[in-house]
């Protein structure tokens, strides 16, 4: 589709003011070198080019297809270009899924055809491509645009044309230029997928306006970020998936939060405007990603450096500490009345030798990441002459330059000089800093999501069967919630520590169960259709006699009867009073997109007022757990704020741990609240909870954990395997807490089988470098490790790998043996599992390379059935696996 060598324009015409005309005169009148072919039933040339009546008609194998015909003829044209194998489609037509009903009937038989004869779709309802590097422009926007090394992808056409004139005028580059309208069948995930693997594309711009398969989205995300950044405007930031939550957690967690939290996890830069879009656009397209956000400011003007300093640091970014050589030798070129310190006011007068030697040696200090040069026009200063020397810094150093030069007519040559020389401008100081702000907490993001977590306190076996039995016990009697003492028994199976408490049917009951507790103790009424308990009164605090028990025992039934008349009322509960310094939420609801996701925050009765939580998807680890707290403003009381101690943060971190599990493990599960969670630096305990059901997902077969957008780890794989020589190990998934025991193996390879293995010897076993073994995306790779425990001492000897390709058909195989190892049936062991588990994701194919005839692993792949073969010394290996 994106590197045709011949294309059919369906559609194509001689009237001027189609849409048929305006796509046919855009690719003959462009540079591109392939063939067009005009197809017309009504002409005989279009455009002076010879037309066909149908792309049957054309002797030439097709490539791609543009049509450009009414919504009523493209179905029967998609099985015409099925026929004539052509490869791929782009359907510019509108009047599909946007019409109703019968549109989308028509949009989903397009799409059948497409699978049925192994074609893709662009489209329908879109504006098209363009590929610049070619020359091919095959879609109806006018103009040329620069080639250059950003992906866009639209679901607006109307904003890719806007785009398109702001990219002229500001001399961006892209690699490709993509409408999706619809998605009927090419979606964001296709178009991750295949620009994550473009040598020419190094970063990904997304307009978003629905998702419409968000685990793939995340899947492929989260695959490629690592890399390329992706930068996605979301619009649409509605509340309307809170509308009918029965908890707290539903009533916060709005739509666009989880949007926003979906794509923290998959290392996505979130802007919030168009405007946006196209600023951070510029600084990946033309500078280096800052490491950090230390900013150096440099300006003819103190108001200006002002602004930048506070929107940076409101921002969450640094005013760099500079050097005092640095300071010193500032000192020596500037004038005496010069600001002495960062923002570098270099005063109105400065000209482009003053604005050029400050910049540079604020590059050249350690303490600077990134230099923000501000211009204002000055009777004195040449703004064209200062952007060309600050040019000529760009290309000698690596650190991000970006400028402001503020004004109008007076600047304009000073700016194109700028970004002819691969620096951003803005015109503001504060759209500066916003720019340099989210590429910075880009590449932050992604060294949080992959750093190596800490390991889990203590073993965790949660009795998933026994809260399976408590939901159906609830469905049974046509309950969709659980009643407060089940919710608790449902926390506390998933070693979540719950209060104890009794449930007491009359005021003597009452009496003696607050007695044998202990006063002071806590009353709230005990019913399934009773969720929020204060807003009826239902909760009495601090009761210290057997005479008040009895009494609030009274209070509390008839307030829960005048108010929920026909309500189930169970009883009441009667709990020791407990008083903890703070209160916290956590909480999960399921979205209708992303599934499960977990709020942690500031609880208690003004959860809502405050709304001080965060949004995290699971699965979780401990650091995972970390980043959601510490993103809180709570976060500063818990971990100790002026002489107040601070309370365990790690079993914070371990009870999100384990709450995202239980998340994970019941699909069913609509809402849970835990509120409040009390805790000190005693320790916390959950003193109320509330548990929704969804019956029908209860009813329903869930496998894989396919109501989560992200895999949690595949307990399922877990072996204890036989070895030779009497020995045993534990085959199972890799996991990032892994890394330190799966640098100790890479250590035990030999530089001989590390060339068998890698086609190269391994120097430096980086972090980097091992974390994209261990932190892995289960839905699209696996990695099988076999786990030795020797002595006290655990240790990874063996590992086996599978990457699948985007369609998830076809996977790359490989497997290694610490060199100490080898010999035991480690290597059969791991290939045999991991093929099994290939077949289970309906993988057809697996495919290997190695080095050397000797390879071990090729006495693996011939006892397999794998066809082996040699070009030279180097070996490839196949097997279908159905």
């Amino acid at each position: 589709m994106f590197n045709p060598k011949n294309i059919a324009v369906i559609g194509a015409s001689n009237n001027d003011a189609s849409v048929g005309y305006a796509i046919f005169e855009n690719i003959i009148q462009s540079t591109y070198k392939g063939n067009v072919y005009p197809v017309n039933i009504k002409e005989e040339k279009i455009q002076g080019v010879k037309a066909y009546k149908t792309i049957l008609d054309i002797d030439e194998k097709i490539d791609l297809v543009i049509i450009a015909t009414p919504a009523n003829t493209v179905h029967a044209i998609v099985q015409e270009c099925g026929k004539a194998k052509v490869g791929g489609v782009v359907i510019i037509s509108s009047g599909f899924s946007e019409t109703g009903k019968h549109g989308e009937s028509v949009s989903l038989a397009i799409k059948k055809t497409a699978k049925e004869y192994g074609m893709r779709i662009l489209g329908p309802n879109c504006l098209g491509f363009i590929r610049p590097s070619i020359g091919l422009n095959a879609s109806f926007s006018g103009g040329a645009l620069h080639s250059g090394c950003i992906a866009f992808i639209s679901q607006s056409g109307a904003l890719c044309t806007s785009i398109l004139d702001w990219a002229n005028k500001n001399n961006v580059g892209f690699s490709y230029f993509v409408s999706i309208g619809e998605m009927t069948d090419i979606s964001f995930h296709d178009l991750i997928d295949y620009f994550g693997k473009d040598e020419n594309t190094t970063s990904i711009l997304i307009y978003m306006e629905t998702l419409k398969d968000a685990k793939k989205f995340i899947s492929a995300a989260r695959a490629f970020s690592f890399n390329k950044p992706i930068v996605v405007l979301k619009s649409g930031r509605t509340e309307e998936g809170a509308k009918a939550t029965k908890s707290h957690t539903g009533s916060i967690a709005g739509n666009d939060k989880v949007f926003s939290a979906a794509f923290n996890r998959a290392g996505v830069i979130r802007v919030d405007t168009a405007v946006g879009l196209f600023h951070v656009a510029k600084l990946l397209a033309m500078q280096p990603k800052p490491l950090n956000n230390r900013l150096a400011v440099v300006t003819n003007a103190g108001g200006p450096g002002v602004i930048a300093t506070d929107a940076l640091v409101h921002s969450g970014g640094r005013i760099a500490s500079l050097e005092k050589t640095t300071i010193n030798k500032l000192n020596k070129i500037l004038p005496p009345s010069w600001s002495k310190n960062n923002p570098v006011d270099i005063l109105g007068d400065a000209d482009a030798l003053k604005f050029s030697a400050a910049t540079e040696l604020c590059l050249k200090d350690k303490n600077v990441d990134a230099v923000l040069v501000i211009l204002t026009p000055q009777k004195m200063t040449n703004p064209t002459e200062v952007a060309e020397k600050i040019t000529a810094l760009s290309k000698k150093y690596k650190k991000t330059i970006i400028a402001s030069w503020m004004g109008g007519n007076s600047v304009t040559e000073g700016r194109r000089t700028l970004e002819r020389g691969n620096i951003p401008t803005y015109r503001s100081p504060e759209d500066a800093i916003s720019s340099f702000i989210h590429v910075w907490h880009y590449t932050q993001k992604i060294e949080l999501l992959y750093e190596k977590p800490a390991s889990i306190p203590h073993i965790f076996n949660p009795r998933t069967a026994e809260n399976k039995a408590i939901i159906k016990s609830a469905i049974t009697e046509g309950r969709s919630t659980l009643n407060e003492v089940e919710a608790k028994k449902f926390l506390s199976n998933y070693d979540i520590r719950v209060i104890d408490s009794v449930v007491v049917k009359s005021g003597d009951e009452a009496q003696k169960a607050a007695q044998k507790i202990g006063f002071p103790v806590v009353m709230k009424i005990l019913s399934p259709d009773i969720l929020h308990k204060t807003d009826i009164d239902g909760v009495k605090l601090n009761i210290k006699s057997k005479i008040e028990a009895a009494e609030m025992f009274g209070e509390i039934m008839k307030n829960a009867r005048s108010h929920y008349p026909d309500a189930r009322i169970e009883g009441v509960l009667v709990s020791p009073m407990i008083n903890k310094k703070y209160e916290l939420i956590i909480g999960s609801k399921h979205d209708p997109i992303f599934g499960p996701v977990i709020v942690f925050g500031m609880g208690g009765v003004a959860v809502e007022v405050f709304k001080d939580f965060e949004i995290g998807l699971p699965p979780l680890n401990m650091s995972l757990a970390m980043r959601i707290i510490e993103k809180t403003k709570i976060y500063k009381l818990l971990k100790g704020h002026r002489n107040l101690p601070a309370v365990d943060i790690q079993s914070i971190q371990f009870l999100l741990y384990k709450f995202a599990y239980l998340t994970a493990d019941f699909p069913c599960v609509k809402e849970i609240d835990i509120n409040p969670f009390a805790i000190d630096e005693h320790g916390g305990i959950v003193l109320d909870a509330k548990v929704v059901i969804d019956k029908k997902a209860f009813q329903e077969k869930n496998n894989n954990y396919s109501h989560m957008v992200i895999s949690p780890y595949p307990k399922e794989y877990i072996f204890t395997e036989k070895l030779k020589r009497g020995k045993s190990g534990i085959l199972r998934p890799i996991a990032p807490e892994d890394e330190e025991m799966f640098i100790e193996m890479f250590g035990g390879i030999s530089s001989e089988n590390q060339k068998h293995i890698y086609f190269e010897k391994i120097k430096n076993i980086t972090h980097n470098l091992i974390r994209r073994y261990t932190h892995i995306d289960y839905d699209r790779e696996m990695t099988l490790i076999l786990e030795m425990t020797l002595g006290k001492k655990k240790k990874i000897v063996g590992a086996s790998r599978i990457i699948m390709d985007a369609l998830g058909d076809s996977a790359e195989f490989s497997v290694v043996v610490s060199d100490k190892w080898q010999g035991l049936g480690i290597g059969g062991k791991l290939t045999d599992k991991l093929l099994t588990i290939a077949r289970e994701k309906g993988i057809k194919k697996i495919y290997a390379h190695f080095v050397g005839k000797d390879n071990p692993v090729v006495t693996i792949f011939n006892k397999r059935g794998f066809k082996t073969g040699f070009k030279g010394a180097n070996g490839f290996a196949t097997i279908n696996l159905v």
